[in-house]
């Protein structure tokens, strides 16, 4: 155990902290290659893996190789990855494009029959949309990654009664003449959410995942590139596990994944070989149990100026009359 954890951890939560895989433990934080890691790890002890893998595009944790080179480097941690997923259990794989000069190759479709070929199911191929990121000039400005969740098996933990939204109409009745006839024809507890949400009033969405990137000004900005939102991986911890379920981030970055995991009561690990952002996980973790997290709360509407902001008036210099 590692001794940072001892005094907010372990006295006041009662949580076991090891930094390798272990059947009594709650939080793992493991350093060290990804690949390396896993092999240690027992078969079928995740119920969820949910992670976004380095998207080969020269960000400082990673270096840029050929895309038939990333990949093949790739699948040996993809074999290990699904040799710990559970039969019952499922993995959310969250990837953007790779660009070649100006050229787009979409990682989700690549990645698709590697997952294929190891016996994954597909079951939905999620969108996330958010409304900043870098500004293109040759081509639109990209603003959406794609997250695939696959099964293991057709017997798969789903709780849809945890994520429902409310219903449209939620008078509607049954039409057709039989015993049903008048009666409520949806769900008390709401309507599936379907595999393309968007922006609601309550606290889950309908339609487009839209949920804000951390960038600048999001409260969880860390010294991470390219950081998951905590809000992201919760929606599918709640959908894929039960409480004290295993949720791997074999990419974990600066915890943001097993923040969410712990949150909601489950046990989490997450892989990382940059030391610094293990370091930064733990801080974060603490954070967490000291009630001092900087957090985006779960469905929290998306922040819309209202026009009156300086920011977004349009500068003077732009106006008609002061262009020559």
């Amino acid at each position: 155990m590692r001794e940072i954890h001892q005094s907010v951890l372990f006295q006041e939560d009662r949580k076991i902290i090891a930094d390798s895989f272990s059947g009594d433990a709650e939080i793992v934080f493991a350093y060290g290659a990804t690949l390396d890691i896993l092999k240690t790890c027992p078969d079928g002890f995740a119920k969820l893996i949910i992670t976004s893998p380095p998207y080969n595009i020269g960000k400082e944790y990673e270096t840029q190789k050929n895309l038939d080179h990333y990949l093949s480097e790739i699948e040996p941690v993809l074999q290990q990855i699904v040799r710990v997923l559970a039969l019952n259990g499922s993995l959310c794989w969250q990837v953007g494009n790779y660009v070649e000069k100006s050229e787009i190759f979409p990682l989700d479709v690549y990645f698709y029959p590697l997952f294929k070929k190891l016996g994954l199911k597909l079951r939905n191929r999620i969108i996330w949309t958010f409304e900043h990121g870098l500004h293109c000039s040759v081509r639109f400005s990209g603003r959406y990654e794609t997250l695939l969740w696959f099964t293991k098996s057709d017997d798969y933990v789903f709780n849809l009664d945890s994520v429902r939204v409310p219903s449209k109409y939620p008078g509607k009745t049954h039409f057709k003449p039989g015993p049903k006839y008048g009666q409520p024809s949806g769900n008390p507890l709401g309507k599936n959410p379907s595999d393309v949400w968007k922006l609601m009033l309550h606290e889950w969405e309908t339609g487009l995942w839209n949920i804000p990137n951390v960038k600048a000004n999001h409260p969880e900005k860390t010294l991470h590139p390219c950081q998951f939102p905590i809000e992201l991986v919760e929606r599918c911890v709640l959908a894929l596990t039960d409480t004290d379920d295993w949720v791997l981030d074999p990419f974990s970055g600066v915890g943001s994944a097993m923040l969410a995991a712990v949150r909601r009561d489950r046990r989490a690990m997450g892989c990382e070989r940059e030391k610094k952002y293990v370091e930064e996980a733990e801080r974060r973790m603490n954070l967490l149990f000291s009630g001092e997290l900087p957090y985006r709360p779960l469905g929290k509407p998306v922040h819309q100026p209202t026009g009156r902001e300086k920011v977004s008036k349009i500068p003077n210099t732009w106006l008609k009359e002061n262009i020559q």
